[in-house]
């Protein structure tokens, strides 16, 4: 049975146009769900390791600490105390000749250190999301231009029929049906996707700042801030 409301009539009965917006949804459809996936699986390795924070204070050196928060490359929370001891140790083993870095208190060169590793991961954590931005505010209407063109379609063939018969103008609003809800279903993951993110990465984010915090303290006076209460 033909269904003239279906994604196969859609293909085969559609012209270059409609077939070209069919994919570019496609296209943006897959690309969304690759970031949603792959950046998912980026937050919940980064919620794992934030994990390891408790251990790395109750390890009894640095170096213990840093086994403690895991030898992953990607671990933001080892990148930021790795940065944090580099930064002392440069100040320590600096050399003889003036350098700008001499001029900088101590407890600024370690601070600079910490925040650029913070603005890397964060920067790690937000690559991708504005593919998603733009899906879930481009794809509705990438397919209210479907609907627009199949709706154009139906008003041809009912001037060429010189009457609205639904056998003439059924598959033009088929399509046009059809693009709207492809617009739809491309948006609303990405927008859902993209929204879910930004709450992990900005919990994720909250974890370092407080991490750093504790290790310039750490680092400057040799223990770590006392919680209040």
């Amino acid at each position: 049975m033909n269904n003239e409301f279906g994604l196969i009539n859609l293909w085969t009965e559609g012209d270059g146009v409609t077939r070209f917006v069919a994919l570019l949804l496609l296209a943006m459809s897959l690309a969304s769900w690759v970031v949603i996936i792959l950046k998912s699986l980026n937050l919940l390795s980064a919620q794992q390791q934030a994990k390891r924070v408790e251990a790395f204070w109750h390890s009894s050196s640095v170096a213990g600490g840093l086994q403690a928060l895991g030898d992953e490359a990607d671990n933001p929370f080892r990148s930021l105390a790795m940065r944090g001891q580099e930064a002392m140790a440069h100040l320590k083993t600096g050399s003889s000749q003036p350098e700008l870095l001499k001029e900088l208190d101590t407890s600024d060169w370690v601070t600079r250190g910490l925040q650029n590793a913070i603005d890397d991961a964060t920067a790690n954590l937000q690559s991708g999301l504005a593919i998603l931005a733009s899906v879930g505010s481009t794809s509705p209407f990438v397919g209210l231009f479907g609907t627009v063109w199949g709706i154009y379609h139906a008003l041809m063939q009912i001037g060429m029929a010189g009457q609205a018969t639904i056998d003439k103008v059924a598959g033009p609003i088929g399509e046009a049906l059809i693009m709207t809800a492809l617009g739809l279903a491309v948006a609303i993951p990405a927008v859902l996707g993209y929204n879910a993110l930004v709450r992990g990465n900005k919990a994720i984010i909250t974890r370092l700042n407080r991490f750093a915090h504790d290790l310039h303290a750490l680092l400057m006076t040799g223990s770590r801030v006392k919680a209040k209460g």
